[in-house]
């Protein structure tokens, strides 16, 4: 959700901070703010809206300061105002937070500051945090060898829920202290100076040296070195890791947006996966399994049952999955909102795999719901035991520190708040562990899985035909949508879910109303909406429901819709039925999700472009969904 930074070192710090903030950007927000150490002073600067906004405001400032920290904010308590950006302060300014993450016991904190004639400025759970260490602050320089660092961890202890937070102080210009409590933040080391953020992107530019906080830690950064702490006081010692990461893949390398160069770099996600997954060498003859994903045979022998745990767009690629570990694996698989599972558990079944997938690995509700389902199976007997399997694009998130088990999903970074290779690259590793459980329990013939291999290895190929092919076509397509303002999205079967995400990448970037449904549901409510205005995209490949998703579409045509059809170009009947067609190369109907989302892709990008839209920063949206 918010963007964190902070530096402490030798150069002049807002410079370097603004630029973080510029690459967190992505994350979502709307207000930014400075602080830093000058003069003696804390030196905030605040501002509503775009980073432009406060840059403006900052612009002709000479501020020589080398400690500070910066934020984004994406509202949770308190309107978007500047008078509820961070950073906040104390009544005597002297003290300056940032935070990520929701204070769940603010109420109270601030109801028992008002008592003590505390002031607030702002109405958010944040302002709560930098009176509390004022009130720590003036115990500890009595006793303490790190008053501030002593204030803080006496601070972090009295908060609940899931946060991160920077604090400096104008009395301690040479200290940065960093608190990690369920939301991410990660140090970066350089040479003399040091840096802290939500994410890696605001740290590629300086360093490769990270080093991720773990639940429950401190850091004390000075200009001469970084010390990590428990809660309870004890100093831990860790290693930094260095990431490997090419600069030039946080760039948009001439694209206009971010997420038309990551729509552009799926044929290679694909390829990255197939070569991360499978023994190109296996054929039917084989006696190995065709996987290799490296998963104990403890959590995948004698399943009974699957469940996928997720949110948006990962819940869609869970859809899929579950279509493919029932068909090709033949494993009963249900797929659950991971905010509604945490509340509303399915009954405990014995031999049950469960799959958190989450792009980040920083999902606030997928987090709790894993961490609640391996609680409540914690003392229970041989079968019943916590199989617990994680599908992200980060293996150093906090899924990678809760669950043992690990699916990396090799899409790379991903800028553009609307997921679209990072949900490719799941659906490939859903593609990877069907096949192999399929192998393992011998539900289809090898020469079945050869065929199957063969047809994921043509997938990158078949990406490029469409890019090449169509997307200057659905360029000119989005201007007939100038003013459109409802959608529907149509598939059947294994394409459904594909349809819940066109329509969903269409409602997050163009603002447009969409709505994605099964098409043989159409005639059970739905279509009630249809007229001429409301355009119906349908997804129709050839398969098992083939000629039925053609029988749904024409009932959509009789309203006066407009169909518009991703379908193979030399299908007839396709071609007769549809308006207009968005051509895809053919494919088993089975592989088909991974070319049909790709049309939809675009045509949600092309659409909101056309609207003059922020494609990669829509509005109210985060990229990683760290608070329930």
């Amino acid at each position: 959700m918010c963007g964190i930074v902070g530096y402490i070192g030798t150069q002049e710090a807002s410079g370097i901070l603004l630029e973080g903030l510029r690459k967190l950007e992505y994350r979502g927000y709307d207000s930014a703010g400075i602080a830093t150490i000058l003069n003696g002073e804390i030196h905030c600067v605040r501002a509503k809206g775009k980073l432009y906004n406060l840059e403006e405001k900052l612009a002709g400032e000479t501020n020589p300061a080398r400690t500070g920290i910066a934020h984004t904010r994406w509202a949770t308590h308190g309107k978007p105002e500047e008078y509820n950006a961070h950073p906040h302060m104390d009544m005597k300014q002297r003290i300056a937070v940032i935070q990520n993450g929701i204070i769940e016991n603010y109420r109270e904190l601030r109801e028992e500051l008002k008592s003590r004639g505390c002031e607030f400025r702002s109405d958010t759970d944040t302002e709560v945090i930098p009176h509390l260490i004022a009130e720590e602050l003036s115990k500890a320089e009595l006793a303490a060898e790190f008053p501030l660092l002593e204030a803080v961890r006496s601070v972090v202890k009295r908060l609940e829920g899931a946060f991160a937070i920077a604090v400096i102080c104008a009395d301690y210009a040479d200290e940065l202290i960093v608190a990690r409590q369920q939301a991410p933040v990660v140090l970066g080391f350089g040479q003399g100076e040091f840096y802290c953020a939500s994410d890696t992107p605001a740290l590629i530019p300086y360093t490769r040296a990270v080093l991720n906080l773990d639940n429950g830690e401190l850091a004390r950064m000075t200009p001469i070195g970084v010390e990590i702490y428990s809660f309870e006081g004890q100093r831990l010692k860790k290693k930094p890791r260095t990431l490997d990461v090419n600069p030039v893949m946080v760039e948009k390398q001439g694209f206009k947006h971010y997420m038309l160069k990551e729509i552009y770099e799926q044929p290679g996600v694909v390829r990255a996966c197939l070569e991360a997954y499978f023994d190109t060498e296996w054929d039917a003859s084989n006696e190995q399994s065709p996987v290799k994903l490296g998963l104990p045979n403890s959590i995948l022998n004698d399943l009974q049952q699957i469940q996928i745990i997720a949110c948006g767009t990962s819940w869609h690629a869970g859809l899929v999955g579950k279509y493919l570990l029932e068909q090709l694996a033949g494993i009963p698989t249900s797929v659950h909102y991971a905010s509604e599972y945490r509340y509303s558990a399915s009954p405990l079944t014995p031999n049950t795999l469960t799959i958190g997938v989450t792009q980040s690995g920083e999902t606030a509700d997928t987090l709790a719901a894993l961490a609640m389902e391996k609680d409540r199976r914690s003392t229970l007997s041989i079968g019943l035991e916590a199989r617990l399997l994680g599908i992200t694009n980060r293996l150093e998130s906090s899924l990678g520190h809760l669950v043992p088990n690990i699916i990396e999903t090799h899409a790379g970074i991903e800028i553009g708040v609307a997921a679209t290779k990072t949900f490719v690259a799941q659906v490939m590793a859903f593609y990877a562990l069907a096949i192999d459980l399929t192998f393992r329990r011998q539900s289809k013939d090898p020469s079945a899985i050869e065929q199957l291999l063969d047809g994921l290895r043509q997938l990158p190929a078949q990406i490029e035909i469409i890019l090449e092919s169509q997307e200057r076509y659905i360029e000119e397509l989005a201007h007939d949508f100038a003013e459109t303002q409802d959608f529907i999205f149509l598939g059947r079967g294994i394409n459904f879910p594909i349809a819940l995400e066109g329509a969903l990448k269409l409602k997050e970037i163009s603002y447009i109303h969409a709505e994605g449904y099964p098409a043989g549901e159409m005639k059970h409510g739905p279509i009630a909406l249809l007229d001429a205005k409301v355009p119906v995209v349908t997804i129709a490949m050839p398969g098992l429901v083939f000629e039925k998703v053609l029988s749904n579409a024409q009932e959509a045509r009789a309203r006066d819709a407009r169909l518009i059809g991703v379908t193979p170009m030399d299908e007839q009947e396709a071609a007769d039925t549809f308006d207009t067609l968005i051509p895809v190369p053919h494919v088993d109907e089975i592989l088909s999700p991974i070319l049909t989302v790709i049309p939809l892709q675009l045509l949600a990008y092309h659409i909101a472009a056309r609207r003059g839209l922020d494609v990669d920063q829509p509005r109210n949206l985060a990229k990683s969904v760290t608070v329930e």
